[in-house]
């Protein structure tokens, strides 16, 4: 199969090439050809593609660019949206989500997983990370909406469950890593420091070894879990990863990331993977801002998450790499601080190095797979362009998404979900979501 998309504004997101006015040829899961038009002609320089076997997309009055890469979700949590705003994270956690996600069965976890993979579509995310737990559920979801993610199981050692957890995250690894035509990897999904004493952390990173895959953890995203491990351990939250080795050893994706001393920066400098920035999430909850620009001067790798709807309310990528550059401005007093281009760096090819698949995702380019989506420019609150750039890093919203396509399969297109549907999806959430809740 080929899709021939022609006359758009491709914004390719490789080495801050501008965006140009071109075509771009899918065939099967690839990228074929990414054509540049002469800038004096209106019209493709090739013909239109024909057969049976092609699909023809007008792109004129349209972005393409990558699909964004939502690099730390909870996709199950969409059932959770709106049940506990305006608490602190403790309280969020303790006192609403724990007793609501133990009422969770895995038919749960599979409808929330796909209530978020609609809203991911829709607002144009094509890959996702996520740490849960009923991970095959969630596999399955993302095999039949042909979505690409990294999926871990995540795991707390908070009590002696006889080693069910790890056997699952295992189990994850063996069942789906490579699979849904490659659109599938797995992770090994340690929660956070506060929740991994040093010998089972140890243990997954042993496991992460010897499969030879990354890791996924929270960290320092609270004041109160930076206290508890200097109570602890005498050590910051960073330290005590620094000092097992995990850094040194292995590719880690660290998600938050909020509280670090300079001396915590210093500890990252030269790390495989790097940080994932949530700043949505972080606000809403007011855990802080992250020192992302200082992350950045030291090398750091720095991509964007949405974190889980039930914090964030919102999986609209869009809305976080507003967030990111905004705070980053307003904390330093610098309207130059994290540009636009930077900005949507962070939630293209620097969260596909994060996630270890930046060789297949995260830029247009020919050999790459075919995701990407393609952004309706003819709206009032887009027009005039005086830069594509700056427009799509602080005007564009999620719903100016038209067509989202992955590993070269069109998954909406006109605004119209094409691979799950959309009214059984939410009906299946809202009934499930009041039988969770009920009394909390």
């Amino acid at each position: 199969m080929r899709i021939h998309i022609r006359n758009t504004t491709i914004l390719t997101m490789n080495q801050e090439e501008a965006p140009f006015i071109g075509d771009i040829v899918i065939h099967n899961d690839q990228i074929e050809h990414v054509i540049r038009i002469d800038q004096q002609s209106i019209e493709s320089i090739i013909p239109p593609l024909t057969g049976d076997d092609v699909q023809v997309i007008d792109g004129t009055g349209k972005v393409t660019m990558p699909g964004l890469i939502n690099a730390h979700q909870h996709t199950p949590m969409n059932l959770l949206k709106g049940f506990s705003d305006d608490l602190k994270l403790m309280d969020w956690l303790e006192k609403k989500m724990f007793p609501a996600e133990a009422r969770m069965t895995p038919e749960d976890i599979y409808w929330g997983s796909q209530l978020s993979m609609a809203e991911m579509i829709r607002s144009g995310t094509t890959t996702f990370a996520d740490m849960y737990m009923h991970m095959n559920q969630i596999a399955q979801a993302v095999d039949e909406v042909g979505m690409r993610a990294s999926l871990t199981r995540g795991l707390v050692f908070h009590d002696d469950d006889q080693g069910v957890r790890i056997r699952e995250a295992i189990e994850l690894v063996e069942s789906w890593h490579g699979q849904a035509e490659g659109r599938i990897t797995t992770m090994f999904g340690p929660h956070a420091p506060y929740t991994c004493p040093p010998e089972p952390l140890q243990e997954v990173m042993h496991l992460a070894k010897q499969y030879d895959l990354p890791i996924h953890i929270h960290l320092a995203e609270t004041k109160e879990e930076v206290i508890t491990m200097r109570e602890r351990y005498q050590q910051t939250p960073t330290q005590y990863l620094y000092e097992l080795g995990l850094f040194e050893q292995l590719h880690v994706m660290l998600a938050h990331s909020v509280h670090l001393t300079k001396r915590d920066i210093q500890y990252l400098k030269g790390m495989r993977g790097g940080v994932i920035h949530n700043p949505v999430s972080n606000l809403k909850l007011g855990c802080g801002i992250a020192p992302i620009t200082e992350m950045k001067q030291q090398g750091i790798t720095v991509g964007l998450g949405t974190d889980g709807a039930g914090s964030a309310t919102t999986l609209d990528m869009f809305q976080e790499i507003k967030a990111a550059t905004w705070l980053q401005k307003l904390d330093y007093g610098d309207p130059t601080v994290l540009p636009a281009y930077q900005s949507l760096q962070m939630a293209t090819i620097e969260s596909a190095k994060l996630l270890a698949i930046d060789h297949e995702t995260g830029s247009l380019e020919v050999g790459k797979k075919a995701d990407m989506i393609l952004i309706d420019l003819n709206r009032p609150h887009l027009q005039p362009v005086h830069n594509i750039v700056s427009l799509l890093a602080y005007s564009v919203n999620g719903a100016d998404v038209d067509t989202t396509i992955v590993n070269g399969k069109i998954l909406m297109q006109n605004r119209q979900l094409l691979t799950l549907d959309e009214q059984e999806v939410m009906r299946q959430g809202n009934r499930r979501t009041k039988r969770i809740v009920e009394g909390i």
